[in-house]
């Protein structure tokens, strides 16, 4: 790819929660032992995003602290809660029975590095260059269009300028294999519709994921190394 439509850009985050969700878990929520590549691109996308001018390629992701878990046992609404009844003062019977408990297999006192390109479109002709001082000074200054999260919305993620006094941990070396890059196609400016008449179009996607000195190389959206399930209609 030309140089001249790629900037590249470091980002630190870190929170006391993650839970980077395995797909192939359905009821219990058990975490990867490390940030997927969805995830990152969702919290750079929190940062600043313009779907129309430029998208996030997310290239490696250096894990900081020794992985570390916590199991979570919570009580869970299984249908969406009633917006006719006064939560307080009304007692909904149906509220009742769509409790569920479930266990989450958190990661705790993560701390990441992510490096990334920010891809210009080829439909946009503005200047690439003004896309990558503007990314900066929004995560010099702490400001993001929404609160970045870790995996999941209850797990705040904190995010600033790179401190590489903090280094990737040596002695971080796991084979994860099959790990989920993304749900969508990156390259693709599709508005996402939500409700119940979505008829959103995803195209997953994985790759065989290792773990070297405390390093999780990702491969280039492009490459074979990614394995699609294309044309996947969600309810998202």
């Amino acid at each position: 790819m030309d140089n001249a439509n790629v900037r590249h850009v470091v980002v630190d985050v870190w929170g006391e929660l993650a839970c980077f969700t395995r797909p192939e878990c359905k009821v219990e929520r058990v975490s990867y032992d490390c940030m997927t590549p969805s995830a990152a691109r969702n919290i750079l996308c929190s940062i600043y995003m313009k779907p129309i001018e430029f998208y996030y390629e997310i290239e490696k992701i250096e894990i900081v602290n020794d992985i570390k878990h916590i199991n979570v046992f919570k009580n869970e609404l299984k249908e969406k809660v009633n917006d006719k009844l006064n939560p307080i003062c009304t007692r909904d019977p149906s509220r009742e029975k769509g409790r569920t408990q479930r266990n989450t297999f958190y990661l705790k006192s993560v701390y990441y590095r992510i490096y990334a390109k920010i891809v210009k479109r080829n439909d946009w002709n503005g200047d690439i260059n003004s896309i990558h001082q503007q990314f900066l000074r929004r995560v010099r200054k702490g400001q993001c269009f929404q609160q970045p999260y870790l995996g999941t919305s209850e797990c705040i993620c904190h995010f600033s300028e790179p401190d590489f006094s903090k280094q990737a941990n040596k002695n971080i070396n796991l084979e994860i294999g099959n790990m989920l890059y993304d749900v969508f196609d990156i390259n693709k400016n599709i508005p996402l519709v939500t409700g119940k008449k979505s008829n959103n179009i995803t195209n997953i996607s994985f790759f065989d994921a290792t773990i070297k000195e405390g390093v999780l190389l990702v491969p280039a959206f492009g490459s074979s190394e990614i394995r699609r399930v294309k044309d996947v209609k969600t309810d998202l």
